[in-house]
């Protein structure tokens, strides 16, 4: 058994002063944290409650399992790892796209004209709705140029 414990379905009012001085009462509070919601610092409605010892965070399971805690009847267990989750955001529209347009109004060595020439590799619109992922292969390749031309 783990000293770290996991609270839910706290009142969004519960703050972590309020956690730390309930579970005080079964031992040493290392820690409490009432997690909040980045985007509108609102409580998440659970916790965590890092107690000094096993034998203390399991009174504190046995104590406080069920009891009102600002207004609410608390579920306290063990905390259990986070389980991994795919990676982060990812936009529907795809993702980095290496390579880059040619040249500009001038052109260089080679490069486009008036128009400038097509990106580098990877590029294409990702379907927000699946399918494959990224393909391989460039963007088209843009021609010669217009105006102004390749050449040197």
């Amino acid at each position: 058994m783990g000293n770290k414990l996991y609270v839910g379905n706290l009142a969004y009012g519960v703050r972590d002063e309020e956690l730390n001085a309930a579970f005080s009462e079964f031992g040493a509070v290392q820690s409490a944290k009432v997690m909040m919601d980045r985007e509108t610092g609102r409580s998440k409605g659970f916790g965590f409650v890092e107690m000094g010892s096993d034998a203390e965070a399991q009174a504190a399971i046995n104590g406080l399992n069920g009891q009102a805690i600002g207004g609410r009847a608390v579920v306290v267990n063990e905390a259990r790892p986070r389980e991994e989750r795919p990676g982060g955001f990812r936009s529907p529209y795809g993702g980095r796209r290496d390579g880059g347009g040619g040249g500009g109004f001038g052109g260089g060595n080679g490069g486009g004209g008036y128009g400038g020439g097509g990106g580098g590799n990877g590029g294409g619109f990702r379907s927000p709705y699946g399918g494959g992922g990224r393909r391989e292969g460039g963007g088209g390749g843009g021609g010669r140029g217009g105006y102004g031309g390749g050449g040197y």
